[in-house]
């Protein structure tokens, strides 16, 4: 059987996926959603601890990553935070803003999902799952997909369906191999947002700290695609994670090291400098004053006697070595915890072959992509889930358009 009742096909009902689906209904457009899991939105489910982190007040274009910087300014400007904010507070979701324009729901990420279910519904959206997507062609001037719910024709083909980012809740190579069938270079994909290991005799030294957080400054990269950060850290079994890492591995690249400021907030020469004169305290107290205890017994553990040494007795050289390996602390990894722990897929479909307006391809008109499968990649804090709206309205406004339906009477809640 194969229908041909819609004016677009979006494969996968994730948070672009169900955005993208949701306006293009209201403004019009016949859409069928797909996707191959049993349920919507995993990603969002388990998003800010079960309370999805659904945008960030901040987000600019400058706080995303990608082999072309601007394209993302079109579809953020067009489709802001508070935009999305608005949609949320039109359903009466509670909300509060934790540190750094962090927005979260006050009750669950389920929230989140439910609305956009209800703006789908709104849309006249239909809705298929699972339904899993088994080939891909050209057919006219439009696209025809075989599918576990039979052939499927449509003019205009979403590509919804995400990054490699936590297979176990279904992260798929998907939409890669179909841009690429379809002629699209994929900028080379790893993973973002993620831990960070070290090799096991270079990391010896720091397991007995696992467990221990701390705000320290952190940078990665170089010239423009360096990342500076001030950030919670952690220290695990295995390497560093916490949001200082996550936020630096975006820009980190095999072979470079971690620049850390362990004591960010100090100038800690000059302060065990001031401290020494007359002082008859110990080095390793007043150094535990300014670090958590263990990490200063950790860091004094590797210069013999000095931890028990009164304060008065080191020579200025000695703190100000002890200072500089704490501030300007340089580790390299081995490698990352891998997909199964990032948040996002860095890399994915090159924009230049886009268009910014409608995330429309340039090669293949009709098709589109949006979200995370695109190289835009966001920071920690809510920023890829506003790249999923902006992205997700930018192509549904084309949707509407091309239905015929057009923007006019369209209202602000859209």
């Amino acid at each position: 059987m194969t229908t041909h009742d819609f004016d677009a096909v979006i494969v996968g009902a994730g948070a672009a996926g169900l955005h993208c689906a949701a306006m293009a209904g209201q403004l019009g457009a016949r859409v069928l959603l797909l996707d191959h899991a049993a349920k919507v939105a995993e990603k969002i489910r388990i998003s800010g601890g079960g309370r999805c982190n659904f945008t960030n007040r901040d987000a600019t274009p400058a706080s995303f990553l990608s082999e072309n910087p601007h394209f993302c300014r079109s579809a953020l400007a067009r489709y802001t935070p508070a935009d999305f904010l608005a949609l949320v507070e039109r359903h009466g979701i509670a909300w509060h803003e934790k540190h750094k324009g962090q927005l979260f729901c006050d009750r669950s990420a389920e929230d989140i999902i439910e609305m956009l279910l209800a703006e789908c519904a709104a849309g006249g959206v239909q809705r298929r799952q699972p339904c899993a997507v088994r080939a891909v062609r050209r057919a006219g001037d439009g696209f025809e997909l075989d599918t576990d719910a039979g052939t499927l024709r449509a003019p205009r083909l979403v590509v919804a369906t995400g990054g490699l980012s936590i297979p176990k809740i279904g992260a798929s190579d998907f939409g890669f191999r179909l841009a690429a069938q379809f002629g699209h270079r994929i900028v080379a994909t790893r993973p973002g947002l993620v831990p960070l290991t070290f090799a096991a005799a270079d990391w010896a030294p720091f397991v007995p700290l696992a467990g221990i957080s701390l705000e320290v400054r952190i940078e990665a990269g170089a010239a423009k695609a360096r990342g500076r950060f001030v950030e919670d850290l952690l220290f695990t079994h295995r390497g560093l994670s916490g949001p200082a890492v996550l936020q630096a591995s975006n820009y980190w690249r095999e072979g470079e090291p971690l620049r850390l400021d362990l004591a960010q907030g100090h100038d800690l020469a000059e302060e065990l400098l001031a401290a020494k004169q007359g002082a008859r305290r110990q080095l390793g107290t007043e150094l535990a004053e300014r670090l958590p205890r263990r990490l200063a017994e950790a860091w004094l553990a590797a210069r013999p006697g000095w931890a028990t040494r009164p304060l008065a007795e080191m020579r200025d050289a000695e703190l100000r070595e002890l200072a500089t390996s704490l501030q300007a602390w340089q580790i390299t990894p081995d490698g990352s915890e891998g997909y199964r722990k990032a948040e996002v897929t860095l890399g994915g479909v090159d924009t230049r072959e886009l268009n910014q307006q409608t995330l429309e391809s340039r090669l293949q008109p009709g098709l589109h992509f949006i979200g995370e499968v695109v190289d835009v990649t966001g920071w920690l804090g809510g920023y890829n889930f506003q790249w999923a709206w902006a992205s997700a309205a930018a192509c549904a406004r084309a949707l509407g358009a091309a239905a015929g339906a057009g923007l006019q009477g369209c209202g602000s809640d859209i």
